[in-house]
């Protein structure tokens, strides 16, 4: 690939066989299989098991030549990199990894920023013994994997400075609903283990991938700044490692990519796509040196990829209580319930089965929990995060990066979870009244007419995409205002003449990174448009512009100041007297300019 122009960080393998002759060095196959069985046979916790196990081979030695290997590799690599003791990133790679019904993704651990020959190999070490972890012992027996039958190999790469650089995850298909036409890329400060474990809320960018070889366009159909409240910098220490620090202001409200940047990073997904040849889940990371952007890992997508093509299920809430937390939704699904928060993955005794689990983040310790589990809640994570790919693989809905899910609900609250609005999942008050809906696309009559789609809401727009459609007859602009953009336009024209200074400081907070406050609303509605055009593309998208009523316009943010008061909205202020009136011409000026 690096002939194609992605950049790979310089690094080493050990092999699968290297770990079995490792094991067999120290005498450790008949032994592991010894405490394993007896944990089958419960005399012993899982706990004690997988402690006896990891200590068995923390505690063992490398064979002469396998140490050798590894040492003059390493040390091959610093002087490459013209480094006494490079810093470098030790990452594990099981054998049965990323199987098209198992994903032992996460389970195995990796060490970041591992500086000299000591830590190497005391890494490597305990890569092996994280296949021995709690959760992966638990998985192996539920999938029925032999437990000394899989091996791991490591993977040996010289550190991206993404500690003062970026990095994230991206995915080369829309991760909720399969649309192939996406590339879906999250980003944050530092290293990138905050993003995959869902310890922080990254941005999150949407490219349509059809356009990218197009010169002098920018496919990106939606850009959402995430808090990215901490990143994970270098330690500092003797042998490396790494630590958590909060982020600035100004890194909280600025993007991590520019849009060149995530233009590049989704080339590179469509040429790593076309490569393997089926949709893949990969991590980047740009260094803050030299601003080069690497791709450091890269699997197989196995949940959307898999999905049955020709079935699509439909959420639809009929009555809900009032709405008391939203996040990102994961899947389209809804459950009601009652709320079990836990806060650590030591209180896991204490979850109720078929509840809904509100916590923090999850990592794969929490795997056993989440399967018994009816909906998942996060404070954390983006749609790329631990929490949001379990969900999707268990098929349970979930919302994450809430950002404060676990102080307003209580334990045994009866909430719904709602993912089926989109991009918004909602929390809401009471078991609320819905039902489920299952087509078969196969079924569809054909029909001589032509049937186009009425579509409002961007975020659920790509939900639709496998359905046999000839576009979009009415894409209701104010409908876009008021799911993507919530802001009156008015008011951002008119911005340091607001008298509600309660709507001015949410507007401010909402238009974070925009110097020119109505670019926010040019840039909504062009990305919002845009997403329900590429579901269709390139049969014909029919877009009617603003025509709310005085009314609904008054409840968009800052809008009381900018609406009269009319007896009958209905046949008042509205539509084309609108337009070219003083009071709205502004306005409109900014819906041409979100258009063109």
């Amino acid at each position: 690939l690096g002939k194609k122009g992605i950049k790979v960080p310089s690094g080493f393998a050990t092999t699968a066989d290297a770990y079995r002759a490792y094991l067999s060095a120290n005498d450790l196959d008949a032994r592991i299989d010894d405490v394993i069985g007896r944990w089958q046979d419960n005399k012993i916790t899982l706990h004690e098991a997988g402690s006896q196990v990891r200590a068995m081979i923390l505690a063992g030695d490398w064979p002469q030549d396998i140490e050798a290997d590894i040492l003059e590799s390493y040390r091959e690599l610093s002087r490459r990199a013209g480094a006494k003791d490079l810093p470098v990133a030790v990452r594990s790679s099981a054998t049965a990894e990323d199987l098209p019904d198992a994903s032992f993704a996460g389970q195995q651990e990796t060490y970041l920023n591992v500086r000299g020959d000591a830590a190497v190999l005391a890494s490597c070490r305990r890569c092996f013994a994280s296949l021995f972890t709690d959760r992966a012992i638990t998985y192996r027996q539920m999938k029925g994997f032999g437990h000394t039958k899989v091996a791991l190999s490591i993977g040996v790469q010289r550190m991206v400075r993404s500690d003062t650089g970026g990095s994230g995850v991206m995915f080369s298909i829309d991760t909720e609903s399969g649309f192939d036409k996406i590339a879906l890329i999250n980003a944050a400060w530092g290293l990138g283990e905050n993003v995959v474990q869902g310890a922080v809320n990254p941005d999150e960018y949407q490219v349509y991938k059809p356009f990218l070889a197009r010169p002098g366009l920018t496919p990106i159909v939606a850009k959402n700044l995430g808090e990215k409240e901490i990143k994970m910098i270098y330690a500092n220490q003797e042998g490396g490692e790494t630590r958590n620090v909060p982020t600035s202001k100004a890194e909280r409200a600025a993007w991590v990519l520019s849009d060149a940047e995530i233009l590049d990073l989704a080339r590179m997904a469509v040429t790593i796509e076309d490569h393997y040849g089926q949709p893949m889940d990969m991590e980047w990371a740009r260094d803050g040196d030299t601003g080069e952007i690497f791709i450091v890992q890269a699997r197989p997508e196995t949940v959307q990829s898999r999905a049955d093509a020709g079935a699509i299920k439909s959420y639809t809430v009929k009555k809900s209580g009032k709405t008391l937390v939203t996040g990102l939704s994961v899947g389209s699904g809804v459950a009601a319930g009652r709320v079990s928060i836990i806060e650590s993955a030591k209180d896991i005794d204490r979850f109720v089965d078929g509840s809904i689990l509100v916590t923090s983040t999850t990592d794969p310790d929490w795997v056993p929990i989440m399967k018994r589990a009816s909906a998942i809640v996060t404070d954390h994570g983006g749609r790329t995060s631990h929490a949001a790919i379990v969900s999707r693989e268990l098929g349970l809905p979930a919302i994450v990066g809430t950002g404060n899910a676990t102080h307003i609900l209580h334990d045994e609250q009866e909430v719904t979870v709602s993912c089926a609005g989109g991009g918004e999942g909602v929390i809401s008050e009471g078991i609320a009244e819905f039902e489920a809906e299952d087509l078969r696309i196969d079924d569809l009559p054909k029909t001589r007419t032509h049937i186009m789609l009425n579509m409002a809401n961007p975020s659920a727009a790509f939900r639709w995409w496998r359905l046999p459609f000839d576009g979009v007859g009415l894409a209701r602009m104010e409908f876009v205002v008021n799911n993507a953009i919530k802001v009156h336009p008015m008011a951002l024209v008119h911005f340091d003449q607001l008298k509600d200074e309660a709507a001015k400081a949410e507007i401010a907070e909402v238009t974070k990174g925009y110097a020119d406050k109505t670019e926010f609303f040019v840039d909504g509605l062009a990305r919002g448009l845009s997403q329900i055009a590429a579901v269709a593309y390139p049969k014909p998208v029919i877009v009617r512009m603003s025509d709310f009523k005085t009314n609904e316009y008054a409840e968009l943010l800052g809008g009381r100041q900018f609406e009269p008061s009319e007896e009958n909205p209905m046949i008042g202020f509205r539509g084309a007297s609108r337009y070219y009136s003083p009071r709205y011409e502004a306005g409109f000026a900014l819906e041409c300019k979100a258009i063109h």
